[in-house]
């Protein structure tokens, strides 16, 4: 059995809502006029003493009280002439800088009067992040029916992450046309953006064929063969004719037991900007640089699954744990890594991006497989990181794509970071941000060879 206390909150926060959405109702220029001539006829008419007089001003009066009472209280969502909201997105995540078509249909629950009465006297305004309708905001296509209203607009987001969609404002009037009141309809629905990636060439001796070698594979027979579609640099004669002919498209064979080995992208939070600058308020130029590193990471991780190794996309962390992160074995998995990317934030300060990364450099080391390569994005580190990164290059092959950071003083770490990293194994670039990514990747594929 309930508490009378806790009886007494749901209608304590009824009352609330409903006196919120009394407090949003507006008069129109048609109710500021019916008032006016009421508040006139009232006190005219008991001057005169002509009760007719009085009875049209407080008919007048009323009149507009009442529409603001029921205007106020009703909820279109509920009731007879209850409305819902259908939102697509499509596509759905979004890359960004493309365009993705939104559908918005407002429809009757049910097909009674009151449902269309109420879309007869609506007026749409959808709302959307600023990161979603870009500099040039909403432009939508309306089409409007007895029992539904449909709404159709592009969206082309300018930046990676989830961003909000709605609720949809809806602005209505009654009958008579003396009030209107503004309120939301439906929920909001999170749209998330994925960042740019482009095809590296990441095919590259170092990673070729020479892996059946390096991890010591047994040569295959054909009963070992797996098909996948052809990726540029495959060898010509491990396309398989016959299933290219049926598929319309070209086909190789990719040995199971062919060793191919898997890679491991580390992603460098400590690229992007702190977490209370996210923003990007303060410091754009930031922002936009971790943007940057972000799609790298994810155009490398994207483009070595796209030519048959195994990867996954590891970004640091004080506490990691490498079990969810999984590899990918298929192109159609590739979302996944994408989806990793999408919330991806910067460190709480410097210090705490050194620590990730060593934390995040040692977990790797316990759980590599054998084989394994390590691509990482990384930035220059304190000693104690810098360690921890050595001693995983020590062990493996391991690649970094060296980013220069902004300012004068960093660079007597960037260049203990780059001679630490090289003198423990390590095969590393220095890029500037925002370097065009295939340049920064053939940079680091020519030192690897």
């Amino acid at each position: 059995m309930s508490s009378p206390t806790t009886a007494r909150r749901p209608a304590r926060s009824t009352w609330r809502e409903t006196l919120a959405r009394i407090s949003r109702v507006r008069l129109t220029s048609r109710g500021v006029g019916a008032s006016v001539l009421g508040v006139a006829l009232v006190p005219l008419g008991l001057v005169l003493t002509l009760p007719h007089l009085v009875g049209l001003g407080a008919a007048a009066l009323l009149a507009v009280g009442v529409a603001w009472v029921v205007i106020g209280t009703q909820r279109l969502e509920s009731g007879r002439g209850a409305l819902r909201v259908t939102r697509t997105v499509s596509p759905n995540p979004v890359v960004r800088d493309r365009t993705a078509e939104v559908g918005l249909l407002v429809a009757a629950r049910q097909t009674s009067g009151a449902a269309y009465e109420r879309l007869s006297r609506l007026r749409l305004s959808e709302q959307a992040a600023h990161e979603l309708a870009g500099h040039q905001g909403i432009r939508a296509r309306v089409s409007a029916r007895a029992d539904r209203i449909a709404v159709h607009y592009t969206l082309t987001p300018t930046r990676r992450g989830r961003w909000p969609l709605g609720p949809l404002l809806t602005t209505r009037t009654d009958v008579f046309g003396l009030v209107r009141a503004t309120q939301p309809l439906g929920s909001a629905t999170h749209v998330p953006v994925w960042p740019r990636t482009v095809e590296l060439a990441v095919r590259t001796r170092s990673v070729g064929d020479v892996d059946h070698s390096a991890t010591g594979a047994r040569l295959q027979s054909t009963d070992d063969s797996v098909l996948r579609e052809y990726v540029a640099g495959d060898d010509p004669r491990r396309v398989h004719w016959a299933s290219a002919a049926r598929r319309g498209q070209l086909m190789v064979r990719a040995d199971e037991s062919a060793g191919v080995r898997p890679v491991t992208v580390l992603l460098d939070r400590s690229l992007l900007p702190h977490w209370q600058d996210a923003t990007g308020l303060r410091r754009p130029a930031a922002v936009d640089d971790g943007e940057w590193a972000v799609e790298l990471a994810a155009s490398v991780a994207t483009s070595f699954l796209d030519a048959g190794h195994p990867t996954r996309l590891v970004t640091t962390t004080v506490a990691p744990t490498l079990e969810s992160a999984r590899f990918a074995t298929t192109r159609a998995s590739r979302a996944a890594i994408l989806d990793a990317c999408v919330d991806v934030s910067g460190h709480r300060g410097s210090a705490e991006g050194h620590q990730a990364t060593a934390r995040t450099a040692q977990a790797l080391r316990l759980a590599r497989t054998a084989g394994e390569i390590v691509v990482a994005v990384l930035g220059p580190h304190d000693p104690e990181a810098r360690r921890s990164l050595a001693a995983l290059g020590a062990e493996g092959t391991c690649w970094a794509l060296l980013v220069e950071p902004r300012g004068e003083g960093f660079r007597h770490e960037l260049d203990e970071t780059s001679a630490e990293l090289r003198a423990s194994g390590w095969h590393v670039s220095t890029t500037p941000s925002r370097t065009d990514p295939e340049r920064a990747w053939a940079l680091l594929a020519e030192r690897a060879l």
